[in-house]
């Protein structure tokens, strides 16, 4: 089970949440059709650690970036997203 630290509400299961994406992908420019392509449909699909947008819809519908495993699914933490920092 995925437990998420939601800096508002505290720790609640992963059901509450909706994950919206990986938080280290930059958006493209808005003229570069090729680049939107490339940002919509070809992803990485990393093993180990990274870092994922995700916001809590069932709480305080709060935009979080987790930290996560995505091997072993472990939550090492979670903050408050920023407008400057998320896709």
């Amino acid at each position: 089970m995925i437990r998420i630290p939601c800096p508002h509400c505290g720790v609640r299961d992963h059901s509450e949440f909706f994950y919206h994406s990986s938080a280290s992908v930059e958006r493209p420019a808005d003229d570069d059709r090729e680049a939107w392509a490339n940002y919509l449909y070809l992803r990485d699909n990393p093993r180990g650690p990274s870092e994922e947008l995700w916001q809590h819809v069932h709480g305080c519908r709060a935009w979080l970036i987790v930290s996560r495993n995505t091997q072993t699914h472990e939550v090492t933490g979670a903050r408050l997203a920023s407008r400057g920092s998320t896709t």
